[in-house]
Formats: C-alpha cells, sequence, structure tokens
C-alpha cells in the first residue's frame, strides 16, 4: 500500500457500483441557502402540494406566502439579522413556516423539544443567548416566567390556525368544554402568529455565506453528555437532503410524498421529513404526534408511494397494532429507518408481516445527521449492518486509543467521518470542538467496523449514550440530577434493553443513611429537572456502585451486574 494510502480507498469503486444508477459517490454541494431550497421549489413547481396537514392543504406558491408573510413579521418586531430564535412546536405547518421565515431573514433556528422541562428550556436559551422563541399556547405555561427578561419576544401558534375550517371549529370547541385552553392574558412581549402575519409579506432576502454562517443550532450531548449546540450550517443541511434524494432518486415516482411524523425538531425528522420533501419538491404528509400509530396505518392506507422516515419504536407500533394485519401496506415505497439500531427480530418480523424492506442508515447530530445507509436496492441488504458511506461521505475505523491507526478489515475501532454534512462545531465549546473534530475528521465516539464486503457494522459506543424510543439520553445529565436530591448519596444510570423502546433509563442509587426513598419519589423529583423520555424507568437501590481507582462509574461492570 502506498504511503498516505488508505486501506479503505479500494472499496471507492465497490461502493459506488452498490449505489442507485447515475448516483456517483462525490458530488458538488449545491451552494444555495435553505431558503433558497423553498424559493426554488415555490417558483419550478408553485401547484403542485407542498403540505396536508390532517386535511389542510397547500400548495408550494402558498408555503412560500406564509413563510414570506412570517418574515416580514419578524422584521416589524425588531428581529435583527444572526438573532437567535428558539422553535419549540411540535410537526405542523407553523414550525416549517417559522423554520424558513428564521433563516430568510438571516437568522439561526434553535431547537428545543417540547418534552423538555422549563429547567432544561432554559439551559438551552441561556446557552445561546436566545431572545426570541415560537411556540405553541399549550406550551406557554413552561416559558411564562422567563418573559420578560430571559425571552424578550414570544410568538404563540395555535393548532387550529391551521387546521380545517370544520376540524378547527370541533377541535376550539373540544378544548373549550374541557377546559383545556391556555389564558395566555395581555402581555406586550407575547404575540400570535396569525396577527403579525397580516402584511404583505415585501422583505429582502438575506444573502448568506452558506458554508460558514449557522442555519441550526440542535442541542446534543456529543460524547460526554453535557448539552452542547451542534451548530449546523446551511450547507451542512443541504448537502445532507441533496445526498439523500441523490441516493433515492431510483425510487422516484411522480405522486411520491413523505409521511412526516417524526419530529421536526430532532435532527433526523428535520433533514429526512422536512428539508428533503421540500428540496425534492415533493408533498408533505404531516403527522403531529409519532405515537398516533392509528393515524399512520390509516395514512398508508389511503396513500399510493410513501416514503417513511421512522425510527425502531415506531416500526415495532406498527407491527404490535392490531389492525396491522388489515392494512395494505404496499403504499410504503422506502422505510427509512435511524435514531437507534434496528434490532433484527423487528426488522424480520416487519418484512414477514408487510412485505416492506426497512432501509437502515446511522448518523447523529454533528453529521446533519446521515452518515452512512443501506442502498435502496434490496439485493445490497445486511443483516447487522448499516450500510454503505453516503455521496460525498468518507468514513474510517482508527484505532480507539491513539485515534489514528487505520484498523484492518474486520478489525473493530472509532468510526470518523469527513463531508460536507459536518458540523462547524459546539456552540461555546472550544475545547469539546477540537476535541471531537481533528484534521478535518468527525470522531462520532461510536465503535464499528468494515467487513470484507464494505459493509459498516455498529458494534458498540465509545460513549456512554442511551437511545430510549429514538431519543439520545446520557447517563451523566441524569446522574447530576440525582445527586441534586439531598437524601442520594450516589447514584449511576445506564441502558437496559427494551424490545420496543430499544433501551430503557436504569438508575442504581445509593441512599445516604437513615435516609429512606420510594422509586415514584425519585422519578417525582426527576421530573421537576428531565424530560420524561431521561427519567429513569427503573430504579435499583444499591449499597455501592463500581468505580475506578480515580472515581469513575464502572459502567461496564452495572451492565454485567444487569445481564447477570
Amino acid at each position: 500500500m502506498a504511503e498516505n494510502e488508505s486501506i479503505y480507498d479500494s472499496f471507492e469503486k465497490k461502493w459506488e457500483s452498490m449505489y442507485p444508477k447515475n448516483v456517483k459517490r462525490e458530488f458538488v454541494v449545491p451552494e444555495i441557502s435553505l431558503y433558497e431550497v423553498l424559493e426554488k421549489a415555490a417558483k419550478e413547481s408553485p401547484k403542485a402540494q407542498s403540505i396536508d396537514f390532517i386535511g389542510k392543504k397547500f400548495t408550494y406558491a402558498e408555503l412560500s406566502v406564509a413563510v414570506d408573510k412570517f418574515a416580514k413579521g419578524l422584521l416589524d418586531l425588531g428581529v435583527k439579522r444572526s438573532d437567535r430564535i428558539a422553535i419549540m412546536l411540535p410537526n405542523s405547518p407553523h414550525y416549517i413556516i417559522a423554520f424558513f421565515a428564521t433563516v430568510k431573514i438571516g437568522c439561526t433556528v434553535v431547537n428545543l423539544n417540547p418534552l423538555y422541562t422549563d429547567f432544561e428550556i432554559r439551559e438551552k436559551i441561556v446557552d445561546s443567548t436566545t431572545s426570541t422563541m415560537i411556540t405553541l399556547d399549550d406550551f406557554y405555561p413552561k416559558i411564562q416566567k422567563f418573559i420578560p427578561g430571559i425571552l424578550n419576544k414570544v410568538i404563540i401558534c395555535k393548532i387550529a390556525d391551521y387546521l380545517p375550517n370544520f376540524i378547527g371549529s370541533i377541535y376550539s370547541l373540544s378544548r373549550k368544554l374541557k377546559k383545556e385552553s391556555v389564558k395566555i392574558g395581555e402581555n406586550k412581549n407575547v404575540f400570535y402568529m396569525k396577527e403579525i402575519m397580516n402584511n404583505n409579506g415585501l422583505s429582502p432576502k438575506v444573502a448568506v455565506d452558506t458554508a460558514i454562517e449557522p442555519a441550526v443550532i440542535q442541542y446534543t450531548g456529543g460524547t460526554t453528555g453535557i448539552s452542547k449546540g451542534a451548530i449546523l450550517t446551511h450547507r451542512n443541511l443541504v448537502s445532507n437532503a441533496y445526498a439523500l434524494i441523490e441516493f433515492a432518486k431510483d425510487q422516484d415516482r411522480k405522486d411520491l410524498s413523505f409521511l412526516s411524523a417524526i419530529p421536526f425538531f430532532h435532527i433526523y425528522g428535520l433533514t429526512t421529513a422536512m428539508i428533503t420533501p421540500i428540496y425534492w419538491k415533493k408533498r408533505i404528509v404531516i403527522l403531529p404526534d409519532p405515537r398516533d400509530t392509528d393515524r399512520v396505518l390509516k395514512t398508508i392506507a389511503n396513500e399510493k408511494s410513501l416514503i417513511y422516515p421512522g425510527i425502531p419504536t415506531m416500526y415495532h407500533s406498527i407491527l404490535m397494532h392490531k389492525n396491522v394485519s388489515k392494512v395494505n401496506i404496499s403504499g410504503l415505497g422506502i422505510l427509512l429507518s435511524g435514531g437507534a439500531p434496528l434490532p433484527n427480530e423487528i426488522e424480520k418480523e416487519f418484512s414477514n408481516k408487510t412485505g416492506g424492506v426497512i432501509i437502515e442508515g446511522y448518523g447523529l447530530t454533528e453529521a446533519s445527521p446521515i452518515v452512512c445507509a443501506t442502498p435502496p436496492n434490496k439485493k445490497y441488504k445486511k443483516a447487522n449492518s448499516v450500510g454503505i458511506p453516503f455521496p460525498g461521505t468518507m468514513i474510517k475505523i482508527v484505532d480507539r486509543e491513539d485515534g489514528i491507526k487505520e484498523m484492518p478489515l474486520n478489525e473493530s475501532g472509532e468510526l470518523i467521518v469527513k463531508g460536507p454534512q459536518v458540523m462547524l462545531g459546539y456552540l461555546n465549546n472550544k475545547k469539546e470542538t477540537d476535541e471531537t473534530i481533528r484534521n478535518g475528521w468527525l470522531y462520532t465516539g461510536d465503535i464499528g467496523l468494515v467487513d470484507t464486503e464494505g459493509y459498516i457494522h455498529i458494534i458498540d459506543r465509545k460513549k456512554d449514550l442511551i437511545i430510549a424510543g429514538g431519543y439520545n439520553v446520557y447517563p451523566r445529565e441524569v446522574e447530576e440530577i440525582l445527586l441534586m436530591n439531598e437524601k442520594i448519596e450516589d447514584a449511576a444510570v445506564i441502558g437496559v434493553p427494551d424490545i420496543h423502546r430499544g433501551e430503557n433509563v436504569k438508575a442504581f442509587i445509593v441512599l445516604k443513611k437513615h435516609q429512606t426513598m420510594t422509586e415514584d419519589e425519585i422519578k417525582k423529583f426527576c421530573l421537576k429537572y428531565l424530560a420524561v423520555y431521561k427519567i429513569p424507568r427503573i430504579i435499583q437501590f444499591t449499597d455501592t456502585i463500581p468505580k475506578t481507582i480515580v472515581g469513575k462509574v464502572l459502567r461496564r461492570e452495572l451492565r454485567k451486574m444487569e445481564s447477570n
């Protein structure tokens, strides 16, 4: 092997041969902003349907007009270029409009999970210096205490605003009868989305440097578990969407739509279920709740050709549904799985029951997110593999200790990635950025190997990450909250396997002398500070927690105890 030649270079032609027809390993990233993605779709296909939200339909021209009106409304409120705007919304037209309006005026989206507690919300808006938030009226009680002071402007959306008239009226009436509507009252810092959109929509499009200007700050635990904002540029997100379209283009049909139930506030949903279909000028069938399997199955039954970005939990829910055998699943053209490892038993059972073939991929927030995926052609599918590198993406397996030496085929090491989708770095955290991105390579913290046929396998984690229902949970974050309780002496957290959620969070608790606590008390305490998916579902009281001589938790020992 010649000097500086990688052992993975020999697979370049092999990988390209496995790509769909006319797809190249390398491509030129289109130098357009995210707003220009929508603008281009509206110009080229103005009458094509862009959104179907529980029967409320938008053409691309109508979506573009709504985005321009909201962008003008933001400017009229005094929002300035490069401001950071938090969006805390479920999947709905509001999210799409808010997202593209934000990037149009040269601002940065800060994605927030509506499941976050007020403690977690405050942490992220302070870290990102966000002063404007767009959220649902239902979530107003969580953020009310931050107005004014931390948040100077809050824009309230109502789901009924973008429901078909009849359904919207019924929805509003049912909420009043149940006394569920949130009373917001008068506040000079609070505005309603529909009201600020009452304008002509005329505002200049801001020119952005797509390679270096942030489009999104996406919070993640990275490799350590401390919450950090991954800075994703326009180019990062555009390149990943473009590569996905290229990778799947031999599956293209005129009536192809996306079933978008995976949350847009999650990087996987943002790229695959929102940006990609708009770039591709496809129709987005929006479902606000990914857990609503009834509606998922009804939508599948009524559609002809769908791409369904999902996570293993969502596929398992379909399998377990009482009506799965009655639904014709043939409408699902491409089934994508990401966010968590796909168990073999779910994949096999899904294929046996429905005839559908799930395409599994691998990615991470810091890579916008897709790194590799199984080629759409069924003949290239391989069990326990996450496929081959995405177009434009280089991968290596390196020694997990020195991070430099390339590992031979079939030998494990840390997976590192280079490509146009790799983030700029972490917000306000140069130290973590320098440790995670070295010489242009993103060190994923995941342990993998490349087999002799060129397939990539993820076999372990260098980082102590738990993936519960598609959401990332970092043990250290949960442990720090547990140790805030005055009755707890020590705590350690691991993930334990669960067929539906992938993993459950389990906490080992050492109580202080003469103290008592129940499992319910611990869970209620956590509920004040942690999103519900981070709260330990399993709690074990113990006298001691195994640690190294320098006090580091030996999670492997805890996992051994669990498996025994």
